[in-house]
């Protein structure tokens, strides 16, 4: 090899690695701002603090690339430790596109019409100020259609009081389909206890069986696209026989980011035994 051609690999070297810097560190900024604002927001779990590590550590990589490879290579140990980090690293991201691609799978499925079914059950996703967050509107402008042309099947709203909150989210999503879609208020029953999507689920459960309803029968459950994986494992874990996902679809501006912090958190279901 000349020394032209030497040279001119090494230059290509340098530009690749200053690109993959950049890319570490916008990406690593946007998911650890992302998931910061959630955890102020009381929103803290394995869904927002492993990415917000991961995040940080993918900014401290691109800001001091130079000096951790330094610090690396000047202890054996450390310099296996280092290629062993991103052997692992490469080794999720290839679970990472395989949960990626499930998830699209998922979300045609969900896609197809539904058929009849006795109850329709709405997860929840927060508010603010007592209004529904823009994701948890996508999912409740979803099950408006659905409800309205099944009005045997019973329809129900879920989530709990959050923090600083006066009404449970059940409830303003009630007001929210009532106003927004004029679905009397009559018409939906609402849960008001649960905290997560297994509360949401479980407890749910307790209202379906006082009204009638078995777990057997065909159950409708509405969430976002993102969010189907988790919620059918979740559901068929408690003993849902049938259950049938309906997907809403994410805001453009979180689509993304809720796709990657959704792997973490399908991640965290499996080690706590949800599914």
């Amino acid at each position: 090899m000349t020394k032209a051609s030497l040279h001119h690999k090494k230059t290509m070297t340098k530009k690749l690695l200053t690109i993959a810097r950049a890319v570490l560190v916008v990406a690593g900024v946007v998911i650890a701002v992302d998931c910061a604002v959630l955890m102020t927001a009381d929103k803290i779990n394995f869904g927002t603090v492993v990415p917000f590590l991961l995040g940080s550590a993918f900014v401290a990589h691109g800001i001091f690339w130079h000096a951790i490879r330094k610090f690396a290579r000047q202890n054996p140990l450390r310099n296996r430790l280092w290629y062993a980090l991103w052997l692992l690293f490469f080794i999720w991201l290839i679970s990472f596109a395989l949960f990626i691609f499930a998830l699209q799978q998922q979300i045609k499925q969900s896609a197809q019409p539904v058929p009849e079914v006795a109850a329709i059950i709405v997860l929840g996703s927060g508010t603010v100020a007592g209004k529904p967050t823009p994701t948890l509107a996508k999912r409740l402008d979803t099950a408006a259609p659905l409800i309205k042309s099944q009005p045997e099947a019973l329809a129900l709203t879920s989530g709990g009081i959050g923090m600083g909150q006066t009404h449970s989210e059940a409830n303003i999503m009630a007001s929210y389909l009532h106003e927004r879609h004029g679905i009397a208020l009559e018409r939906i029953l609402q849960e008001g206890k649960s905290t997560s999507t297994a509360e949401n689920l479980i407890y749910s459960q307790v209202i379906l069986a006082a009204q009638g309803v078995s777990i057997k029968a065909p159950i409708a459950i509405v969430t976002s696209d993102f969010h189907t994986i988790r919620a059918a494992a979740i559901a068929r874990h408690q003993g849902y026989q049938r259950p049938i996902m309906l997907a809403s679809p994410t805001p453009l501006s979180i689509r993304y980011n809720a796709w990657f912090r959704e792997y973490f958190a399908f991640v965290s279901g499996w080690l706590f035994g949800e599914y």
